[in-house]
């Protein structure tokens, strides 16, 4: 892949507190940089994950009540791969 040049200005802290974990790391300043970043958008993906489970949870008595109650061990009822709705088929 190719590589593209950045210049960023931090505080000399920052600058050592980068070399000394990068250092500790085994690797290049600019590798444990660009593997902070890529940490940090792939919390993207985390961010939406529990967004979703959040939502699930805030709903899951709506969710309940339109495909079916629990049966035991908390799974919803279901004929195949869709769910079962009461009174319908």
């Amino acid at each position: 892949m190719a590589k593209t040049q950045l210049n960023v200005r931090v505080d000399e802290d920052t600058a050592r507190a980068a070399r000394e974990r990068a250092l500790a790391r085994g690797m290049s300043v600019n590798r444990y940089i660009e593997e902070l970043v890529k940490q940090d958008a792939g919390e993207l993906g985390h961010t939406f994950v529990e967004a979703a489970a959040d939502f699930m949870k805030q709903y899951e008595s709506v969710f309940a009540e339109e495909f079916g109650s629990e049966r035991e061990g908390g799974r919803p009822l279901r004929e195949g791969s869709r769910p079962v709705r009461e009174g319908r088929r």
